[in-house]
């Protein structure tokens, strides 16, 4: 019946919805009808009536004009019931839900509340559809309870004798029945929730938060709780950091980062005048360098499209924040929910997902085909997250981790059918935030000075590396004191060694700050165990991670995280591997930036570097695609004129006779720092052994100057 509406039907019909359903909602804390589920109930009426009342404080205007403590106070408000100090009794944590009403009931409640807390963004947005979708799950859920126990007290009043089961849940609604409420909630959404997503990656049209970057008064700090994101201490320092910045200084930190998005098309030979968009992710706080950004990316011909980080079942949750985000209320909960998907996906969903991510990308391709990639700033020094594994959080099965691995890389091919990987690019910086510590202005300083490093010095050393890693047949590395590393790392063999490379000479363009040369490995050769004794990864902690290859695949893995060995393998393997049950090693780098690396230890914020900055403090190593994952046609050159022609391993080469098993759509980088890295050595086919680093020290003849830096 829609399909033949108009957008102004279709406009009042949402309209009349929302209405009807608040006043539904408004109803059910007076009609106590659900037993010992009613308080859960009444705790979901006031949120969303809270919802409502934000929905008018925002579109009455009366936002705007509120005093910068009346903002705070509702922003706290919001999210109180989910901040660390309160969780453990919410029933948006699925330990407390279980507790409460069983382990399957307690998990689905739990899941509702989470879906709707993705009324906040609507409410600021003014999305009408993102809150009547949610209000009516909630009513559905509601109804389903309030028509069990009517049903049951119709069988009391006939006398009516029931089975043994449903004796026991006299009075409530099947898990069964509301697991399929909640399916058919996800599938018939599924269509509009999937356009909006691409629609806000792909059209400058969708400029909510771009309007409060260009349009606000960015020296009152009231502008931060105009998105509806969490706003903590970390937000508001920053702001007020960059606000105290002379101009020259925010230029230099915007010239960076736009600079790097350029140079990152050109060093890799694309065009980026056929690109008419960027797509702009940053943190709360920053908006001062994002408006010079902007105005650097109009002079190049790209207009920013800018998204809000996930924050619903549609969207995606997770403690890694995509798009432009806020502070992160608990990270728990992102992690608590992150597979909440296990209560209904199958087969049929994937397929509706895929078929409504093909229907959104069908009817945007032209904007598809103009999108030049992202351009990321993001931000470090929070308290490392340490998660808490509960039973009572939702798991996806075997055979949905398979399930969820076909989705991963079916949609990964059919995003770069639109999106050709030959023909985008991005680029990535980070700075720290408040949390950082007592010395954040001295370290922000320090990291503007690391973000721009003289590149060129860095060129001509990192050149002197690559032209002895050229010779060589493979690359040994190993551990020193507690680490165990014993790794062999096969190189491809250069057909003509005159006007080819294996390594890139990376400076500062996409990967920012500058400081490493990296290669796509062979696979076949490479062998032995990489480890370390603590590393971060997607701002989850890893202690002694140590991860077996054999020909270049992951045959074991292993971390003391968890008092069991099963425990510890599961972490892995569901944020490291990403439920694969073995990934390639798709890329060796060498590190090269000390001044990071020493920085880090003079303000003891080693735990703290963001991947980005960390990769640059010794090799690393990358389980998942290669670095040129579906550009693998793509001719790049380094400064010296030679052509980059390790760009891919046994496993990418596969992408001609099946794509999906080619990539993995995951690529998760391990550093070893060089306090415990014993040797990094190149070795030649005729086993001539060439020492590059020795005890964390760089020794081969033209790289003296890096070590200054431990002086």
């Amino acid at each position: 019946m829609q399909e033949n509406m108009t957008t102004a039907e279709k406009e009042a019909l949402e309209t009349e919805r929302f209405t009807l359903a608040c006043d539904r909602i408004a109803q059910i804390t007076d009609e106590k009808g659900c037993g010992i589920y009613q308080p859960y109930f009444d705790k979901m009426a006031a949120f969303v009536l809270l919802m409502k009342e934000t929905w008018d404080f925002v579109k009455s205007g009366a936002m705007r004009e509120a005093s910068l403590e009346e903002l705070q106070k509702r922003n706290r408000e919001i999210y109180a019931d989910i901040l660390p100090e309160t969780y453990e009794k919410s029933y948006a944590n699925p330990a407390y839900a279980a507790e409460c009403f069983g382990k399957p009931m307690g998990q689905l409640l739990s899941f509702v509340y989470a879906e709707l807390r993705g009324m906040i963004p609507a409410a600021y947005e003014q999305s009408v559809h993102g809150m009547v979708i949610r209000m009516e799950l909630l009513l559905e859920i509601y109804q389903a309870f309030l028509s069990a126990v009517q049903e049951h007290a119709e069988k009391e009043a006939k006398d009516v004798k029931a089975s043994v089961e449903e004796g026991v849940n006299a009075g409530l609604p099947s898990v069964e029945e509301l697991r399929k409420t909640a399916y058919w909630y996800v599938s018939d959404y599924y269509e509009t929730e999937s356009f909006v997503k691409v629609e806000e990656m792909l059209c400058p049209e969708r400029d909510f938060a771009l309007r409060i970057v260009m349009e606000s008064d960015l020296s009152d700090i009231r502008y931060l709780y105009y998105y509806g994101e969490y706003v903590s201490e970390n937000e508001i320092m920053t702001a007020r950091h960059l606000n105290a910045l002379p101009d020259e200084t925010i230029r230099l930190m915007a010239d960076t980062y736009t600079e790097g998005y350029r140079i990152g098309f050109a060093a890799c030979n694309k065009d980026i005048s056929i690109k008419k968009t960027v797509n702009v992710r940053y943190a709360l706080g920053f908006e001062r360098m994002i408006r010079a950004a902007v105005q650097n990316f109009d002079k190049m011909g790209l207009r920013p499209t800018i998204y809000r980080s996930g924050s619903n079942f549609f969207q995606g949750r997770s403690v890694h924040k995509n798009g432009y985000f806020g502070a992160n209320p608990n990270k728990q909960f992102d992690y608590d929910h992150r597979e909440d998907s296990a209560l209904f996906l199958d087969k049929p969903l994937v397929e509706r997902r895929l078929e409504c991510m093909q229907s959104a990308f069908e009817h945007l391709k032209t904007e598809a085909g103009v999108f030049g990639g992202p351009a990321v700033l993001e931000i470090f020094g929070e308290q490392p997250f340490v998660p808490q594994n509960k039973d009572a959080a939702c798991k996806l099965s075997e055979k949905q981790q398979k399930l969820s691995v076909e989705y991963t890389s079916r949609a990964g091919a059919m995003q770069n059918r639109y999106i050709k990987g030959e023909e985008r690019s991005f680029t990535i910086i980070a700075f720290p935030v408040s949390e950082i510590g007592p010395r954040y202005e001295e370290i922000f300083n320090e990291i503007i000075r690391i973000n721009t490093l003289d590149y060129q010095l860095y060129q001509k050393i990192q050149q002197t590396i690559i032209d002895t890693l050229d010779k060589g047949d493979y690359v040994l590395v190993k551990g020193m004191g507690k680490n165990r590393t014993n790794l062999k790392v096969k190189l491809h063999t250069l057909k003509n060694p005159d006007k080819e490379t294996n390594f890139e000479n990376c400076v500062a363009d996409v990967n920012i700050p500058v400081g490493e040369v990296f290669t796509s490995p062979q696979l076949t050769g490479t062998e032995g165990i990489l480890h370390v004794t603590r590393v971060f990864l997607n701002e989850l902690e890893y202690k002694d991670i140590s991860v077996r290859f054999q020909d270049g695949m992951i045959t074991e893995y292993d971390c003391a995280n968890f008092d069991t060995e099963r425990e510890n393998r599961q972490y892995i393997k569901d944020n490291v591997l990403f439920h694969h049950d073995t990934l390639p090693l798709g890329e060796f780098a060498i590190g090269t930036n000390t001044t990071a690396y020493v920085a880090a230890r003079k303000y003891g914020i080693e735990d703290k570097m963001p991947i980005l900055i960390a990769e640059k403090t010794g090799p690393h190593f990358a389980v998942g695609d290669t670095c040129y994952s579906h550009e693998e046609e793509v001719k790049s050159y380094n400064p010296d004129g030679k052509e980059i022609v390790a760009k891919e391993n046994e496993v990418s080469a596969l992408r001609d006779e099946d794509m999906e098993k080619a990539y993995f759509n995951c690529h998760t980088d391990i550093t070893i720092p060089y306090d415990e890295l014993g040797e990094l050595s190149v070795v030649t086919k005729d086993n001539e052994v060439i020492p590059i680093i020795v005890e964390g020290r760089f020794v081969l003849a033209g790289t003296e100057a890096l070590n200054e830096a431990f002086l």
